[in-house]
């Protein structure tokens, strides 16, 4: 059976609070809430398996924000002197203990987390150092590069992602042109593979491929919008670009350059007008 993940048990017997599951560390319970209609003796049903307040085991059908294993952004319910206790999804809250905190916490605030199983108690526990937990070997992937990028803390110089669940890279400030907020996933692409092993990062498409990206982005925009014409030029303000498009004014110019070259579109200073069905 593994604790802090899903697994899939057998009902060993029924009682007036729930049902018991059978598993290779003992019977479990599966309280009656969590029960899935028609439900009976010899059914096996899917349950995430952790410990309630009284360190018991215990299933429950609810579905953890994250398992063990995994990296999350998760919200801050309590502080003690033993740590913070976190918002996960289910009823008890997941402990990170003093000493995985990074700096103070406060009820509210959102942190990045590593969950795993404590060596020593055997307890789900989370770890705010969650550089600690990323791979060491070198980066299979190269510039240019698609990947998954989890948004894990803000700095000064942009911020900081974990790449594919195993490495971290940066989205420098001056290159986000959207609000990124801890916890969300998108998808980026590598710029450059740094020597200290670490990758710059960008959410745009690199090269020509972006342009290309951009130009299809805006010619489906274009076709969508009322008379073929969005209210959207050259001396059009970035937010408005981005707001529309989810792209940088940068961007926008050269997919604008590209569909005028072609002919598709007429340029205005502040709209572009779909001349062609191309």
């Amino acid at each position: 059976m593994n604790l802090g993940d899903f697994n899939d048990l057998e009902v060993a017997r029924e009682v007036d609070f729930g049902m018991y599951l059978t598993s290779d560390d003992g019977d479990l319970l599966l309280p009656r809430k969590y029960i899935p209609a028609g439900t009976r003796v010899g059914d096996v049903v899917r349950v995430f398996v952790y410990r309630d307040s009284e360190d018991r085991l215990i299933a429950t059908n609810l579905e953890p924000y994250v398992r063990v294993g995994q990296f999350a952004a998760l919200t801050v319910r309590d502080v003690t002197p033993t740590g913070a206790f976190l918002d996960w999804g289910l009823e008890k809250d997941l402990l990170l203990p003093y000493r995985n905190l990074r700096r103070t916490l406060r009820p509210g605030e959102r942190a990045t987390v590593f969950v795993y199983l404590d060596d020593t108690t055997d307890r789900i526990v989370a770890s705010a150092k969650w550089e600690w937990f990323l791979s060491d070997d070198p980066f299979p992937g190269k510039a240019g590069d698609a990947a998954d990028l989890f948004v894990a803390e803000e700095t000064d110089l942009g911020y900081k992602v974990i790449v594919d669940g195993t490495h971290q890279g940066l989205l420098y400030h001056n290159e986000v042109f959207k609000p990124l907020r801890l916890g969300d996933v998108h998808t980026g692409y590598v710029r450059q593979v740094r020597p200290d092993g670490k990758l710059d990062l960008s959410l745009q498409r690199p090269g020509y491929d972006e342009a290309l990206a951009a130009a299809d982005t805006l010619l489906a925009a274009l076709r969508q919008a009322p008379n073929g014409t969005l209210p959207l030029g050259d001396k059009s303000e970035p937010d408005d670009i981005y707001r529309r498009l989810g792209m940088s004014k940068k961007v926008f110019k050269k997919a604008l350059g590209s569909l005028y070259k072609q002919g598709m579109v007429q340029l205005e200073p502040e709209k572009t007008v779909l001349v062609s069905s191309k």
